[in-house]
C-alpha cells in the first residue's frame, strides 16, 4: 500500500483556505471601498460617455498576495458596454501594476471613454471587480456607483441651412435709346442723308413704340448739341446752338406725326448745347489710334486753355492732319437720348404667368415668381421649370437644391447641387452640399465644407455650429450660433449651464415644434421652474409622442419620476 503524506495535504489545505478566505473578504468588505464618480450623472458630449472616478480601498482591505481587475460597466436593458478595465495588486505581488498597500489602504484616479448608444440613457454604472489569488479566481457581485446617462446634446436639431440665390428681377428698367445727326463743318442744317441713318430711323420708331405700350412709360428726351474745338469759340457757340435748334425742331416735327402728346410738354426735352467738345475729343482721342496720340493727350492735361490747347495740337501737323479726318468730323453733332421706363409684370401678373404660360417668363422672372409662393412644392415646381428653361443658370438648379434641403430630401437635393458645382464651384454651392452630407450622416465630409464655403455668409457659420455641438465642443459651437434665435443656440446655452441666457433665447424661437417646448422643459427643470417644465413637456410630447419615452428616461427629469403629474405627462 501507497504511504500517504498527511502533513502536506494538511498543508496545501491550510494554504487553499487562506487564500479563498482573503479573496472571501475583500469581497465582504467592498462596501468599504469608496468611489467617487465625476460627474455624478454621466453624460454624453461628442458621442463619447467619459467617466472619472476616484477610488480609495480602506485600510486592512487589499490582500498582500491578491490581483483585483476592476471594470466600470454600464449595464442597460439590452445590452451593457464596459469601459477599460484596471488591474490592481498587493505589496507581495510581482508584477507591474498599482500597489495598494494592506496597512494604509490606498486610492487612485480613474477616466475612460466609451461610444454612446441610446439605450445608455437608462442604466446603471456597476464596477465589476474580479479577483486572483495563488492561482484562484473570484468574482465580486457588481457594484453600483452611478445611475444613468444624460444625453441632452443629442437634443441638437440637424437642420443646416442652405443658401438660396437670388434673382434680378426689376419691375421697373430704365433703358435709353441714343441717336446722332452729324453736320458738315461750320453747318447746322441737317442733311437728308442723315435723315436715313439706321439710328435717326428708328428713333422715331422707338419714340412710336414707346407711346403706345402701355408697358413702356416715355420720359423723355435729352437733347444735347456741340461744335467741334477748333476755329473761333464765338462761331462754335453761334453753331452749336443752331445745331440744337434744328435738331428740336425735327425731333418736334417727328413726334406730332406719330402723334406723341407726351412731346407738346414743356419738361418733355431737355436741351443744352457745349460750344468746344472737348471731353468728346479726348474720348476719341484716346480710343484712335492716330501718330502722336500721347502728344496730343499730354496738351490736353497740361493746358485747360482751348485757344492754348488748338494751337499747341495744329502745330503737331501729321497729327493734326488725322484729327480732322478721323475725330473732329465725329463732334459736330446733336445727340439724343430717348428714356424711358420698361414697366414689368405685377406680382398677380406673374403668378398667372405661371400657371397658364410658364414659358412666356424670362429668366429673372420666373427665377421672382418662385419667391412669391410661400408652398415649397410650388417653389420647387418653379424652380425645376426655370432650370429646364434656362439650363446654364446655376442659380435655378441651386435653388431646386436649396427647396429639397428644407424639405428634408437630402439625396435628390444633392443631385441638384452637384449639376449647379458643374455650372459654379462657389462657396453656396458648396454649403448646399454641406448640407446634404451633413444630414446624410457624413459629419467629417460637412464639417471640411463647411469650412472651406465660408464666403456664403452667416447660414455657414449656423452649419459649422451644428457640427460643434453634435462633437461637444460647445464654446466653439457658441461663438458660430452667436446671439440667433434658434433651438440650437438656446440648446448651447443650456449645455454651458447658462440657464436664464437659454430661457430668454428659446422664448425668441419663433417655430412651434415640438424640440422646442422639450428643450425649453429641460431648461425650465434645471431651473427648478417645475410648474413651467411640465407645461413645455406636455406640449412637446402632443406635438411629437415619442418625446414621452425619452422623458421617462432622460435624467434632465430625473427629479420628477415619481411625480403624478410627470407621470401622467409621459404616459
Amino acid at each position: 500500500m501507497k504511504k500517504i503524506n498527511y502533513l502536506v495535504l494538511f498543508t496545501f489545505a491550510v494554504l487553499m483556505l487562506s487564500s479563498c478566505g482573503g479573496l472571501n473578504k475583500m469581497q465582504d468588505m467592498s462596501a468599504d471601498v469608496s468611489y467617487k464618480v465625476s460627474p455624478e450623472l454621466l453624460e454624453e458630449h461628442g458621442d463619447k460617455v467619459a467617466v472619472k472616478i476616484d477610488v480609495k480601498y480602506p485600510a486592512k482591505y487589499f490582500n498582500k498576495s491578491a490581483i483585483l481587475t476592476a471594470t466600470p460597466v454600464l449595464k442597460y436593458e439590452g445590452g451593457e458596454t464596459a469601459y477599460e478595465a484596471k488591474k490592481l495588486q498587493g505589496e507581495k505581488v510581482e508584477a507591474n501594476n498599482q500597489v495598494i498597500a494592506f496597512t494604509t489602504g490606498g486610492s487612485f484616479s480613474y477616466t475612460s471613454t466609451v461610444d454612446f448608444n441610446e439605450d445608455m440613457m437608462k442604466s446603471d454604472l456597476v464596477i465589476r471587480v474580479s479577483a486572483e489569488m495563488k492561482g484562484k479566481t473570484l468574482d465580486f457581485e457588481d457594484y453600483k456607483i452611478a445611475e444613468g446617462v444624460i444625453a441632452t446634446p443629442k437634443l441638437v436639431v440637424v437642420d443646416p441651412k442652405p443658401v438660396m440665390v437670388g434673382d434680378k428681377f426689376e419691375r421697373i428698367v430704365p433703358e435709353t435709346y441714343k441717336a446722332d445727326i452729324h453736320y458738315l463743318i461750320n453747318k447746322a442744317d441737317i442733311r437728308k442723308s442723315e435723315l436715313t441713318s439706321e439710328d435717326i430711323v428708328g428713333l422715331t420708331e422707338y419714340v412710336k413704340k414707346a407711346n403706345e405700350n402701355e408697358r413702356i412709360n416715355l420720359k423723355g428726351v435729352q437733347l444735347s448739341a456741340y461744335a467741334s474745338p477748333d476755329g473761333e469759340l464765338d462761331l462754335n457757340t453761334k453753331l452749336a446752338e443752331n445745331r440744337q435748334i434744328s435738331a428740336e425742331k425735327y425731333l418736334k416735327a417727328e413726334l406730332k406725326k406719330a402723334k406723341v402728346e407726351a412731346g407738346n410738354a414743356e419738361d418733355f426735352m431737355m436741351k443744352n448745347f457745349t460750344p468746344e467738345d472737348w471731353d468728346g475729343f479726348k474720348t476719341l482721342m484716346e480710343a484712335s489710334n492716330i501718330q502722336d496720340k500721347e502728344l496730343i493727350l499730354r496738351v490736353l492735361s497740361m493746358y485747360s486753355d482751348p485757344v492754348v490747347r488748338e494751337k499747341e495740337i495744329k502745330n503737331i501737323s501729321k497729327a493734326f492732319e488725322a484729327i480732322e479726318v478721323e475725330i473732329l468730323p465725329q463732334l459736330r453733332r446733336s445727340k439724343y437720348l430717348v428714356n424711358v421706363d420698361l414697366v414689368g409684370y405685377t406680382d398677380d401678373e406673374l403668378k398667372a404667368l405661371w400657371a397658364s404660360d410658364a414659358d412666356a417668363l424670362k429668366l429673372e422672372e420666373i427665377l421672382y415668381t418662385a419667391t412669391l409662393f410661400e408652398d415649397l412644392d410650388t417653389k420647387l415646381a418653379i424652380y425645376k421649370k426655370a432650370s429646364a428653361n434656362f439650363p446654364n443658370c446655376f442659380r435655378a438648379i441651386n435653388n431646386v437644391g436649396y427647396i429639397l434641403v428644407l424639405q428634408g430630401d437630402a439625396e435628390n437635393a444633392k443631385v441638384a447641387y452637384e449639376s449647379a458645382k458643374e455650372l459654379a464651384d462657389n462657396d453656396i454651392v458648396n454649403n448646399g452640399l454641406g448640407c446634404c452630407a451633413l444630414m446624410m450622416g457624413d459629419v467629417e465630409a460637412a464639417e471640411q465644407l463647411f469650412t472651406s464655403s465660408m464666403g456664403a455668409g452667416d447660414a455657414v457659420n449656423y452649419n459649422l455650429g451644428i457640427i460643434k455641438v453634435m462633437k461637444g465642443e460647445y464654446e466653439a459651437a457658441a461663438n458660430y450660433f452667436g446671439n440667433t434665435d434658434e433651438i440650437n443656440t438656446a440648446l448651447v446655452k443650456l449645455l454651458r449651464d447658462d440657464f436664464e441666457g437659454a430661457m430668454a433665447t428659446i422664448n425668441k424661437v419663433k417655430c412651434e415644434c415640438a424640440t422646442k417646448y422639450y428643450v425649453k422643459a429641460v431648461i425650465a427643470a434645471n431651473m427648478d421652474q417645475d410648474d413651467l417644465a411640465f407645461e413645455t413637456l406636455k406640449l412637446a410630447t402632443e406635438k411629437k409622442a415619442d418625446f414621452k419615452a425619452r422623458a421617462k428616461v432622460d435624467m434632465e427629469f430625473a427629479k420628477y419620476f415619481e411625480n403624478a403629474t410627470f407621470k401622467t405627462i409621459v404616459e
